[in-house]
């Protein structure tokens, strides 16, 4: 008998709401499985193919890297408007060729890392609408799914595009416990890389602390997410009644965490301030450009790659450029799925 034939625009079937499951069975460092390339990959390699079982492939060569780039100027205003030949790429200080660009507003895989720990119980209420308004502004195709997180992460809410069910994911919490966030981090990370069905990929991290509970470290967590293909985080930090000391260790995690995927780290000065932020993070993952490169150094040698792009506008000014600082090189080929546009 023949299998049924996939629909990719059906919602995908989710586990009851009234069950927790962990994101992933462990946190331990795991081989992804990968695919091998197909022989008819697209020219363009932000282009998708259409597979046998209807979702659509992206295809990326083993030495090919895609950055999605905001660019900010002066005043700290988003840039568009600019082209391929505006943008220079450097990698480990060689200059790179860009043999690919676009900027348009791309459906994004999301994670929602909610902190659940007992000193988030008077600020969810405030952090959950926030995060739905942040929901219901982004691109309609977008998919994401929610963890809560304390001494351990929680998957509530599954993949979908479906705001009602995300919605239900939100509310499902009940304070308490301590903050495991990089356990959290490198769970989610993991989650995106076995299931997200677009390229781009985001993390967002909402939290009042710093991480009192992972068995990773900060480092690790990154190397983690890195070595993934890495999505770009973004993090809330509510540290505004946090001691000074829980403040500068959770404010440092945050930064580091942002600025090394190419994301921001927010903190604002009360709750009050979180509704805006949430819809600034989502003009920004709507707004960003998305070049790629081949990298002069074969992929067969491994190891860590240090970045740096940079932009300039029409009058030859110079601009800011948000982008992931590195990535380890893999020798495997890879393949992400990505749904098609019906």
């Amino acid at each position: 008998m023949a299998a049924a034939m996939h629909d990719p625009t059906t919602p995908e079937v989710q586990p009851p709401l009234d069950i927790d499951r962990d994101p992933v069975p462990s946190i331990d460092p795991v081989e992804t499985q990968v695919a091998k390339p197909s022989a008819t990959t697209p020219a363009n390699p932000l282009q998708a193919q259409k597979g046998q079982n209807g979702i659509y492939i992206l295809h990326a060569n083993v030495d090919e890297v895609l950055l999605n780039c905001a660019v900010i100027d002066s005043k700290g205003h988003t840039v568009t408007g600019l082209t391929q030949k505006d943008f220079r790429i450097w990698e480990d200080g060689i200059p790179q060729t860009i043999n690919a660009f676009q900027h348009q507003d791309q459906a994004v895989s999301m994670g929602l890392l909610i902190d659940n720990s007992g000193s988030m119980r008077d600020k969810r209420a405030a952090v959950n609408a926030a995060a739905f308004h942040l929901l219901r502004a982004s691109n309609p195709q977008d998919a994401a799914f929610v963890v809560n997180f304390s001494d351990r992460a929680y998957l509530d809410q599954g993949f979908t595009s479906d705001l009602v069910a995300l919605n239900r994911g939100l509310s499902r919490f009940d304070s308490h416990g301590t903050t495991a966030l990089y356990d959290a981090v490198a769970a989610s990370a993991d989650e995106l890389a076995k299931y997200a069905k677009h390229r781009k990929q985001v993390l967002l991290i909402v939290t009042d602390g710093a991480d009192n509970a992972s068995r990773l470290d900060l480092q690790q967590t990154i190397r983690r997410v890195q070595a993934l293909g890495g999505p770009v985080v973004y993090s809330i930090g509510l540290l505004y009644d946090s001691t000074k000391d829980e403040s500068r260790e959770a404010r440092h995690a945050l930064e580091t965490l942002s600025e090394e995927t190419g994301g921001v780290a927010y903190f604002p000065n009360s709750l009050y301030d979180v509704d805006r932020v949430a819809a600034e993070v989502a003009r920004d993952i709507r707004n960003q450009y998305t070049l790629a490169y081949h990298s002069t150094k074969p992929a067969s040698l491994g190891g860590y790659r240090f970045i740096h792009v940079e932009a300039r506008g029409p009058k030859g000014d110079r601009l800011t450029v948000r982008t992931r600082r590195g990535y380890y090189a893999s020798p495997k080929g890879n393949e992400t799925a990505d749904d098609a546009e019906q």
